[in-house]
């Protein structure tokens, strides 16, 4: 259902109902992983992806960056530049 670097890989999947009664598949809510980290100030252009890609050489693991902060939306976290924000380690 997903990729090895996606990160609902390892997360329970389920059924549910709609409210007009299809039945879907959809995954549990998964528990936050817990890394060490350390503060990042955002600069103006700065990308979730390109930061990903830079530390961690796969830009689609953007998600462990958005993990370690508590943005709603993980774009919101490099909207202001000089935003201190949390990049978890290698």
């Amino acid at each position: 259902m997903f990729l090895d670097s996606s990160r609902y890989r390892d997360v329970r999947k389920t059924q549910a109902a709609t409210k007009d009664g299809r039945v879907v598949n959809v995954v549990t809510l998964r528990r936050l992983p817990q890394a060490e980290s350390e503060p990042a100030v955002v600069r103006g252009g700065d990308r979730l992806d390109v930061m990903a890609e830079s530390l961690y050489d796969d830009g689609s693991r953007f998600w462990r960056i958005a993990d370690a902060n508590s943005e709603l939306q993980a774009n919101d976290l490099v909207k202001v530049a000089g935003r201190v924000i949390e990049v978890p380690k290698r």
